[in-house]
């Protein structure tokens, strides 16, 4: 991967299809859930992560928090404003830290971005959950699933972009054309 990753795509017609093919991943994966004892795992997480790492903060924003927003939208409307909020926020942080933060050291600056992430969102949706539903009961019982899923989006993003070399694809296949 080559260390000069400032050359990030304007918004050229790769960019609005890459950014477009993400956010439609996050609704369709934030609109159906893997069954847990007590509750569903929502895996949009490792599209939210995966997306952050690759693309500018803006499509980041674009990515998580509207994405999260049209899936809540079009399946579970009350939390909508929250996952628009908590993602696209979360989305923002691990976008800078993986192209702003220790410019020499993309993995380890990604990794810090999506363990911050997994806390903007675990806390997030805490705290949206307890003033949606009025009661903070609710919030603490669905707290480990929120840790769970934070912690599967983050692994699974990470592995996605590094391991299986899509950073690398993007920077050769999209930022070279």
């Amino acid at each position: 991967m080559s260390t000069d990753r400032k050359h990030r795509p304007r918004r050229t017609t790769y960019w609005l299809c890459i950014t477009a093919v993400f956010m439609a991943l996050n609704v369709a994966m934030s609109s159906f859930g893997v069954p847990v004892p007590g509750g569903h795992l929502y895996l949009n997480d490792i599209i939210i992560c995966t997306a952050a790492i690759i693309l500018d903060p803006f499509a980041a924003f674009v990515v998580g928090g509207v994405g999260a927003f049209l899936g809540d939208f079009f399946f579970y409307p009350l939390p909508m404003f929250v996952s628009l909020v908590t993602h696209g926020l979360q989305a923002v942080v691990i976008s800078v830290f993986s192209h702003y933060v220790l410019k020499k050291h993309p993995v380890i600056a990604s990794g810090i971005g999506v363990v911050l992430g997994a806390v903007i969102m675990v806390v997030g949706y805490s705290l949206g959950r307890a003033f949606i539903y009025s009661t903070p009961e609710y919030a603490v019982i669905k707290l480990p699933y929120q840790i769970l899923q934070a912690a599967v989006g983050a692994v699974f993003g990470m592995i996605l972009c590094w391991k299986c070399k899509l950073v690398e694809l993007f920077d050769k296949k999209v930022l070279r054309t």
